[in-house]
């Protein structure tokens, strides 16, 4: 046994050298150590241990050092493949012999595509097909010209240059083969690279992702018509059975399978997880549907996405499978499949090939690619987007990605190309998507459309207009605090609010994002992904009974990923011209603020998203105590802090609307320091302005006190709000969320608070400190106006600059 005999034989005729057929142990025993003379690196599983060890630092590596090039995820892995294979260090044989022996290849290449039937199954979850319901004529114009234009040029060009083709290329299976895939966009790449640069909720991203599932619907018919001629090319009657075999399945996937999906639902208990045999059941049922979609010849990668589109997409099913499965796939077994494509890609096998082989396939590429690109752009164009919106979304649409990987390798089993026209392909993937990704980074930012210049304020409101306020809701749990700031900011006919309600979701087990508007859309069947929403809304039209003449309701939902939330909340501030927008946060009992939990942390913080790019003002409203209903006749006692600066006169602004409600008392404390040394003059004299005007609105309301503190650092501040807190209780404190005009009212208190890049050190301080009784925290910052900014630290460098002209 493991006697190497001299025959060879070829492949195929696309092969391009004849391989050697060799005999060899298939097992080593396992050693106990290396102690007692044994070799690791001839144990099979030792020997894939260590290529998938090496694949992983390979393109984790590639990808940190990409990142400043804004390469997505993709590129890196291809390029750890590449490394693994032929054209570099399974150049040598000794790495051959050690990392890729015959039978850790075999294993490797099965582990790759159970790597891919995961991914496609995963996709299938994630893709909403209601969507091509809910797809404009935008879409479907750009779709159907995007998919059609690529189609005919492709094939005209395969006909112009048939003769120079070899005999398989010249078939009309294989160059239909070829064109449609050039013709279809597949959602699952553009889903993966939209993710990465945070533009799934951006107009352009909605844009793509619905043109991508019509594209994708014309895409499934092609493929099954142009793989019916490759089976006609054996006989008819394969080509029948192909045909009908593909019937059957698809009728089964939808009726019983579907049927069976929501059936799991059913029986899922509200709030509750899916039962774990039934998601056991389902990822078995994945490589089930992959064995029979591989046994009645229809490529064993599309059984388990056929099985993923039938799973309604989202909590509890599609959410519970995406997180089971999606951490495993992407880290451990994704890699396997880029080593799988890796030793099929051999740059010398280019080399041998030559130019006038492959230029033929190359040319059906270029043209492909270029039309797409070219017809989706003035498709946009004619639909009324602008350029530049034009070119994100046809640059969006010309990636590729895993789906035409697959394609291409199916194309090598099917005897259409070879090596060498695979590796031509993997070169041409992986160069366009490291030159498109960061062209649409750096031509579509998303957070431009809400740098607005018109001032968006409460300040700036008139009185008689109406308050335009975004309430953002994402548990029910906040409800109430919501309810009682509303209440207490006291709208009137004269002083008309109009609230837009912004209930979020987090964005679980789906691929596209879901925005509603409850005006426009019926809610219907979509019931279900929003569990609080009945809730939400029964409450505030509760509250809004009795005061139809002076608050105007409108209703939106939206399921969203937290690191793109921000985007939905900004673009509906904009659209609705809202002058300030109210987030709602949660005290935990160890006195952190829960923000992590509800709007993500770090810089990808939603909350710090929206402070940096909101069109308008923004509240953060934190609740300090346990929820409970303001008492109807009962005083409220209301305290704002005012260290000066845009924020504290936003703030102050808030509170005068407030201290009209009879209900209300209101106590105003500004701070100065005591020599005035360090004081921003400008801000300083701003501040009087409407302080004085503040006071002279309210100065025969006998609710409303005023005063002035002097102080000499941020101990005397500390202290003189412990004082106000032991003297009263109040029921809501109200800060700015800057330092005001002079930092050292504020001075040593960096030190004491933890949240303060989101609430601020004093909103912080307040909010955080147990000496401070109250049941809530309302932390203003003014609409920061502010040019184009890349960065946090840039967008607070020039709201300084701006805050001295306002």
């Amino acid at each position: 046994m493991g006697i190497a005999r001299g025959a060879k034989f070829q492949l195929s005729n696309r092969g391009t050298a004849a391989l050697p057929l060799r005999c060899s142990r298939s097992q080593i025993s396992n050693p106990f150590s290396i102690f007692y003379e044994g070799k690791p690196i001839k144990f099979s599983f030792n020997v894939i241990l260590v290529a998938l060890i090496l694949t992983i630092i390979i393109s984790r590596t590639a990808q940190i050092l990409l990142k400043p090039l804004r390469q997505p995820r993709l590129v890196s892995d291809m390029i750890g493949g590449i490394i693994m294979g032929p054209s570099l260090m399974a150049r040598s044989p000794m790495f051959v012999s050690m990392v890729f022996p015959l039978s850790s290849e075999f294993l490797l290449k099965n582990l790759g595509l159970m790597g891919l039937m995961l991914f496609l199954f995963v996709s299938g979850v994630k893709m909403d097909i209601g969507l091509l319901t809910r797809s404009g004529r935008k879409q479907i114009c750009i779709a159907v010209a995007g998919v059609f234009a690529p189609l005919i040029v492709v094939t005209v060009v395969a006909f112009c240059t048939r003769k120079s083709m070899d005999v398989q290329l010249a078939r009309f299976s294989s160059t239909g083969a070829i064109a449609s895939s050039m013709a279809v966009t597949t959602f699952p790449i553009q889903y993966v690279v939209l993710q990465e640069l945070n533009l799934l909720s951006s107009d352009v991203g909605i844009m793509a992702l619905s043109t991508a599932l019509i594209s994708d619907s014309f895409g499934f018919n092609f493929i099954s018509a142009f793989e019916a001629m490759k089976q006609s090319e054996v006989s008819t009657a394969c080509a029948l059975w192909y045909l009908l075999s593909t019937f059957v399945f698809v009728v089964f996937l939808l009726g019983s399978a579907h049927q069976a999906m929501l059936w799991i639902i059913r029986k899922t208990p509200e709030g509750q997880p899916v039962d774990q045999i039934y998601v056991i059941t389902i990822f078995l049922s994945v490589f089930v549907f992959g064995f029979l979609s591989d046994m009645f010849g229809l490529a064993i990668c599309n059984g388990s996405f056929w099985l993923g589109l039938v799973i309604p997409s989202g909590p509890p099913l599609g959410a519970t499978l995406v997180e089971k499965s999606e951490t495993i796939m992407m880290e451990v077994l994704m890699p396997c499949t880029y080593v799988f494509f890796g030793l099929n890609t051999d740059f010398y096998a280019m080399q041998e090939a030559g130019w006038s082989a492959l230029s033929p396939l190359f040319g059906l590429i270029i043209s492909g690619y270029l039309t797409k690109f070219l017809s989706t752009l003035l498709a946009a164009r004619m639909v009324d987007l602008s350029w530049r919106e034009s070119l994100a979304v046809s640059l969006v649409l010309s990636l590729r990605g895993q789906v035409e990987l697959i394609l291409y390798y199916h194309w090598v089993d099917k005897d259409i190309i070879g090596v060498a026209g695979f590796t031509m392909l993997m070169y041409a993937t992986a160069i366009l998507m490291g030159i498109i990704t960061p062209m649409i980074s750096i031509l579509y930012d998303p957070s431009k459309p809400y740098m607005v210049s018109q001032r968006r304020t409460i300040q700036h409101t008139a009185p008689n207009d109406h308050l335009r306020i975004l309430v953002c809701i994402k548990d029910k749990e906040h409800l109430q605090s919501i309810v009682n700031l509303l209440q207490v900011s006291y709208p009137t006919a004269q002083n008309p609010f109009s609230i837009h309600v912004f209930h979020h979701v987090d964005f679980i087990g789906r691929g596209n994002p879901l925005f509603i508007d409850h005006q426009k859309q019926e809610f219907g069947e979509l019931a279900s992904r929003f569990p609080d929403w009945e809730r939400i809304q029964n409450a505030l039209t509760l509250y809004q009974e009795g005061r139809e003449d002076c608050v105007d309701l409108q209703f939106f939902s939206a399921s969203t990923a937290k690191i793109t939330m921000y985007q939905e909340v900004c673009k509906l501030a904009l659209e609705s011209n809202s002058v300030i927008i109210i987030l709602p946060l949660e005290k935990k009992c160890d006195g952190e603020i829960a923000a992590a939990e509800q709007w993500g942390g770090g810089k990808q913080s939603v909350i710090i998203q929206v402070l940096e790019n909101a069109p308008c003002s923004v509240g953060l409203l934190v609740d300090k105590a346990e929820r409970r209903q303001l008492p109807q006749e009962a005083t409220h006692g209301f305290i704002v802090l005012f260290l000066g600066g845009p924020d504290s006169r936003e703030a102050l602004s808030y509170s005068g609307r407030m201290a009209g409600n009879p209900r209300v008392s209101l106590t105003v404390v500004r701070f100065l320091s005591s020599n005035g040394e360090g004081d921003d003059e400008m801000q300083k004299k701003l501040d009087d302005g409407v302080v004085t005007s503040f006071w002279v609105q309210n100065e025969r309301n006998e609710r409303v006190s005023y005063r002035e503190l002097v102080v000499r650092n941020g101990a005397d501040t500390v202290a003189a709000i412990l004082e106000m807190a032991k003297e009263k209780y109040y029921d809501m404190w109200i800060v700015g969320r800057k330092q005001g005009i002079n930092q050292s009212l504020l001075e040593g208190l960096s030190t004491w608070t933890e949240n303060q890049e989101e609430l601020g050190i004093m909103g912080d301080y307040v909010s955080s400190s147990e000496s401070v009784n109250a049941d809530s925290v309302l932390v203003i910052q003014k609409q920061v106006l502010r040019g184009n900014t890349t960065t946090s630290s840039s967008t607070v460098t020039t709201s300084r600059w701006w805050s001295l002209f306002r």
